[in-house]
C-alpha cells in the first residue's frame, strides 16, 4: 500500500491510471528534487492522508469510478485544501473553466511539455508553502487557547467582544478584580499586549461570540425605559 510522505519536504502527487503517465511524471518530478507519490485510482488516493507539508496533486480529468472533478469535490471539503493541478487528454474550454473556478491551480493538456508542467508545479508548491506557513500558525493560536482554562475562555470571550471589565464581571458573577487578574492571565498565555491583536486573534480561531444579550455588549442598560412625562 502506498503511503504519502507526511514530512516538511514538497511533496507532488501523481493520480493517473495511466501507469506510463505516473512513471515519466514520476522520474521528472524526482528530477528536480521533489518527493513524489502515484496512485492508479482515486478511491486509492482518497484513502490516504494529504501530508501536512508544502503539497501539490497532479490529478487526471478522466480515470474509472471518479472523473477529477468529483476528486476535486471531495478535496474541497476537506479542511486540507490542496492546490490541484488537472491533467486531461480529452480536455474542454467548459471544463477548464469549471476545474479553476472550483480552486484548481492550473488545467494542462496532455501530451504535456515538461517545462510546462514543472512550472505549475512550482506554482501549486509555493502557493500551499504559504498555506502551511498559514495553517501551522492558526495550529499554534488553537494550542495557546486550549491552555486557557475554562473561565480564561469565558472571560477572552467576552473581553474580545467588547465588554468592559465591570461588564465581564456581572455577566459572570464574579469581581471586577478577579476579571482583572484572568484578563492578564489571557493576555500572557495568548502571548499578546493588546486587546486589538487578542481581538485578530478570537477571529482567526473561529471564538464563537458569548451567549450575553447584544445590548450589554453596546453598552446599553437593559433597564426598562423611563415612563414619558405627561
Amino acid at each position: 500500500m502506498t503511503e504519502l510522505n507526511t514530512g516538511t519536504n514538497a511533496t507532488v502527487v501523481v493520480v493517473d491510471d495511466d501507469p506510463a503517465v505516473r512513471r515519466s511524471i514520476a522520474r521528472l518530478v524526482r528530477s528536480v528534487g521533489y518527493a513524489v507519490k502515484t496512485f492508479g485510482s482515486p478511491t486509492d488516493f482518497l484513502r490516504h492522508q494529504l501530508p501536512d507539508g508544502p503539497t501539490c496533486v497532479l490529478l487526471d480529468m478522466c480515470m474509472n469510478g471518479m472523473t477529477g472533478l468529483e476528486v476535486q469535490d471531495v478535496l474541497r471539503r476537506s479542511e486540507r485544501r490542496v492546490p490541484i493541478v488537472f491533467l486531461s487528454g480529452h480536455g474542454t474550454v467548459s471544463t477548464a473553466v469549471t476545474s479553476v473556478r472550483r480552486g484548481a491551480e492550473d488545467f494542462l493538456e496532455k501530451p504535456i511539455r515538461p517545462n510546462q508542467l514543472m512550472e505549475a508545479v512550482g506554482r501549486a508548491i509555493e502557493h500551499d508553502r504559504a498555506e502551511s506557513a498559514d495553517r501551522a500558525n492558526l495550529a499554534e493560536l488553537r494550542r495557546r487557547f486550549d491552555r486557557l482554562t475554562p473561565r480564561e475562555q469565558e472571560v477572552m470571550s467576552l473581553v474580545v467582544s467588547g465588554l468592559l471589565n465591570k461588564q465581564t464581571a456581572a455577566e459572570l458573577g464574579i469581581s471586577e478584580r478577579t476579571i482583572k487578574v484572568h484578563r492578564a492571565r489571557v493576555m500572557e498565555k495568548m502571548e499578546v499586549e493588546s486587546l486589538a491583536a487578542l481581538v485578530i486573534i478570537a477571529q482567526r480561531i473561529g471564538l464563537p461570540p458569548p451567549s450575553c444579550c447584544d445590548a450589554v455588549a453596546a453598552g446599553e442598560s437593559t433597564d426598562p425605559a423611563p415612563a414619558r412625562s405627561r
